[in-house]
């Protein structure tokens, strides 16, 4: 599996999250999102990855040999069924994607939060008919906890499947 190195996301990452706004990249969330709704998820991004590290991160996915954007990986607080805990998600370029950047992303994100997080788990929520991104989720460790209505976007159930990591605690909830 090739190496990737996490890049805190900054104002210069814009062109990305454009990229990751195509229809392929967005068929399982719903499609393509208008300009201003981007422009607010690039505020949004910088704004988290300006606070402090345990309120989670946004990052741009590089190459380690080559330094090469390939795509985006973040975690951020939630409360999910009673609990305070750090859900995530992550996009890798078409052109990329099959080559295992994804796992080696996320995996490099579980540390960066093992590290820097005070929750104890990381949830992903990939739709049931999204099997690349379930296999993600199983290659990086996760334990599916099973299927769930999860909205996304706000307002709009999508059948789910609710995959956790724990990052702290005890229990045997994911692996690293």
């Amino acid at each position: 599996m090739e190496s990737v190195v996490l890049n805190p996301w900054s104002a210069g990452d814009f062109w990305l999250l454009e990229r990751k706004n195509e229809p392929a990249m967005t068929r399982y969330l719903g499609g393509p999102e208008p300009a201003r709704k981007l422009a607010d998820r690039q505020r949004r991004y910088e704004a988290l990855s300006a606070r402090e590290p345990a309120a989670g991160r946004m990052f741009r996915v590089a190459l380690a040999a080559s330094g090469e954007s390939v795509g985006s990986v973040g975690f951020w607080e939630r409360e999910w069924q009673g609990e305070q805990v750090y859900e995530t998600g992550w996009g890798v370029l078409p052109e990329f994607q099959g080559r295992g950047l994804a796992v080696a992303a996320v995996r490099e994100l579980l540390a960066y939060a093992r590290a820097h997080g005070s929750r104890d788990t990381v949830h992903a929520f990939p739709g049931t008919d999204h099997a690349a991104s379930n296999a993600v989720c199983r290659r990086a460790g996760f334990a599916c906890l099973g299927e769930v209505a999860f909205e996304y976007p706000p307002g709009v159930p999508h059948p789910s499947f609710d995959w956790c990591y724990r990052i702290g605690g005890l229990g045997l909830t994911g692996s690293g």
